[in-house]
């Protein structure tokens, strides 16, 4: 098989794998049981903003006009290059359906797309939340850059990072101001020990 051959192969594989892990993400999400509502306590709106900025980053990785070629390789490189960051997009997208739903399970009632606290609301610590504070806005990313990774040119796909880091991040401090609120220095102690999104970096 040619070079070129073995690259669109990979670059094949990659895509319908990341668009099946989309497909499970939907899927999950749709069939998940669902928890009798809970009454809300607070709501933080500025993390509306930050839902924004996300969706741009969505947006980005699949507008069609700032997409590669279909199958056309991420870069000029080797197979193995090739076949490495095809492997890797598909683990990325892999872990991120399973850290989104892991989490959202482990929430239950008080999962939600708004920041808010509702009555009776708990500071979850255990699960994905021992690893990182954010683990659905870090399985979120992850799933944007899996999908650019097969789909789009390397500058759309830094801008869109750009847009869903900045938008995450006002969502993350939206939310943990209403949980500084609440829980004072029990939230104080697990931030000083658990990262908020990406563990080493921040």
């Amino acid at each position: 098989m040619a070079i070129s051959e073995t690259v669109h192969v990979a670059q094949r594989a990659a895509f319908y794998a990341v668009i099946g892990c989309w497909c499970v993400f939907v899927v999950a999400f749709g069939l998940r049981k669902r928890t009798p509502r809970a009454r809300e306590a607070k709501r933080d709106q500025t993390a509306i903003t930050g839902m924004v900025l996300e969706g741009a980053g969505y947006f980005m990785v699949w507008f069609q006009p700032l997409q590669r070629r279909q199958f056309a390789p991420v870069a000029s490189g080797s197979q193995v290059v090739e076949w490495g960051l095809a492997v890797l997009a598909v683990a990325i997208a892999a872990a991120s359906v399973w850290l989104v739903n892991a989490a959202s399970r482990r929430l239950g009632k008080q999962w939600a797309l708004a920041a808010r606290l509702v009555e009776g609301h708990t500071l979850i610590q255990d699960g994905p939340y021992r690893f990182v504070r954010n683990p659905i806005y870090l399985g979120m990313f992850g799933m944007l850059l899996a999908t650019g990774l097969v789909m789009t040119q390397w500058i759309p796909l830094l801008v869109a990072s750009l847009l869903f880091i900045a938008g995450t991040y006002v969502r993350i401090r939206s939310e943990e101001r209403l949980l500084r609120e609440a829980f004072g220095s029990e939230f104080e102690a697990y931030a000083r020990n658990v990262p908020a999104l990406i563990p080493g970096i921040y």
